[in-house]
């Protein structure tokens, strides 16, 4: 614990909070005591403001736009790594040897069939339920096959329940687009890689194979990757707030998902997409939209710009938008969208009102292109941002257990409502 203190003063009487520093030098104000030393809490709407945990996994400095897992850029992994490579550094700390990621490439495979009872849970759902609403559904379902796994107590466990959910969450994604399109369910093939693996699941049928292109592959890959953890998100606080409860690995996941489903969390990259099918729909000029956009009191919204913590270009980004370029070098696909995104892209960049704001592209600009490109129907971008982010779920859910300090999350809040006032019988009531 630093020594530096900062001096809190509440009318006449001072108090010392003690000061926390990171890694980074990142300062915070450590307020453990402050309620039992002041009488006081601290306000902060949204909790912008406020660390609620320490964690080795994930460092962003959103000013300089730097983003990196377990201490390694981004950058990095984007241009040597693969998504199941990173979901290994993320949830155990370290690159895997090549012998380590054989093996957990090997229980990925092994791991990547369902219970057949389970699929009679998706002739539970209508045809119209959203995927996400299976999904999370699903997830809690598959932790009653595996009673065993859902408080693993070693590395081998947690490595054993890890896979299953890694796995097994890609079957029941490509399941539920399958129950959506009233199709029958294609089980996965122990010959193909993650990516390539969800993809022929998806858009195989009985009567012949899907067989991805590498760059089809690679880019989804990439999605998966850049999405793999970015700290203290809604749902990432979420499943670490379940978790303090001390609930199992598969139910704290699923809240996770529940939170993902948000359209301000998880379904931003949708949301680009109406918005360049309006524009293309309704013909309306680049310049217009930017100038629409500047207007604060219309109804139109550059969606796809700015982002919470990102005060520069998200790096994200700018990997996604490589990735989409590289992917439309190789496909025969033509699509306006791309046309208007690219064009909405330079178009705010060089205009001085979003550069003086801050607003530049996020990860959703391109991400959302990208699914589109391959075939992806929107209903679906945020269950495979879901499969994305599982590693670094899995990651704080482990943390949270192992640290020692953890305490059930429990925030205060600041009352607003009546002061006491006497029960009224009802048939007093409404005659005043």
């Amino acid at each position: 614990m630093s020594k530096e203190e900062a001096i809190l003063q509440i009318d006449d009487k001072k108090y010392k909070l003690p000061l926390v520093r990171g890694v980074e030098n990142e300062c915070g104000i450590d307020i453990r005591n402050l309620r039992a030393q002041t009488g006081c809490v601290t306000f902060d709407s949204g909790f912008a403001n406020t660390g609620a945990c320490e964690s080795t996994i994930t460092y962003i400095d959103g000013e300089k736009g730097i983003l990196r897992y377990r201490g390694i850029p981004i950058e990095e992994l984007a241009k040597h790594s693969r998504f199941i490579e990173v979901a290994y550094l993320l949830i155990w700390g370290e690159l895997p040897t090549a012998t380590q990621l054989a093996h957990f490439s090997e229980l990925l495979t092994d791991n990547a069939t369902l219970h057949e009872n389970l699929k009679s849970h998706f002739e539970g759902f209508p045809w119209s339920a959203h995927p996400m609403a299976m999904l999370s559904a699903m997830i809690n379902a598959l932790g009653c096959y595996h009673p065993d796994l859902g408080e693993p107590e070693c590395h081998e466990e947690l490595m054993a329940v890890a896979a299953r959910i890694i796995s097994k969450v890609r079957t029941i994604a490509a399941f539920s687009y399958k129950m959506s399109r009233g199709e029958p369910f294609i089980y996965p093939s122990p010959t193909r890689r993650y990516v390539s693996n969800l993809l022929h699941m998806m858009f195989s049928v009985p009567h012949q194979e899907y067989d991805a292109i590498p760059e089809v592959s690679r880019a989804l890959d990439m999605v998966f990757m850049l999405h793999a953890d970015h700290e203290q998100n809604c749902s990432t606080s979420t499943v670490r707030m379940v978790a303090s409860a001390g609930a199992n690995l598969f139910s704290s996941v699923s809240a996770g998902v529940c939170a993902l489903w948000g359209h301000l969390h998880g379904g931003a990259n949708m949301e680009v997409i109406r918005m360049l099918e309006r524009i293309h729909k309704g013909g309306t000029s680049i310049k217009a939209c930017v100038e629409m956009a500047k207007d604060k009191k219309g109804d139109f919204r550059l969606m796809g710009f700015g982002h919470r913590v990102y005060k520069n270009y998200d790096p994200r980004a700018r990997l996604l938008k490589q990735a989409c370029d590289n992917l439309f070098a190789k496909i025969d696909y033509e699509d306006p969208l791309l046309d208007i995104a690219r064009e909405l892209e330079d178009a705010a960049l060089n205009d001085p009102y979003f550069a003086e704001r801050n607003l530049y592209p996020n990860v959703d600009f391109y991400s959302g292109i990208i699914l589109r490109s391959i075939r992806i129907p929107t209903n679906m971008f945020t269950v495979l941002f879901a499969i994305g982010r599982l590693p670094g779920w899995i990651a704080h859910w482990r943390e949270v257990n192992e640290d020692q300090s953890t305490r059930i999350a429990r925030p205060r809040q600041i009352y607003t409502g009546y002061n006491e006032r006497a029960y009224v019988p009802i048939e007093k009531r409404g005659l005043e």
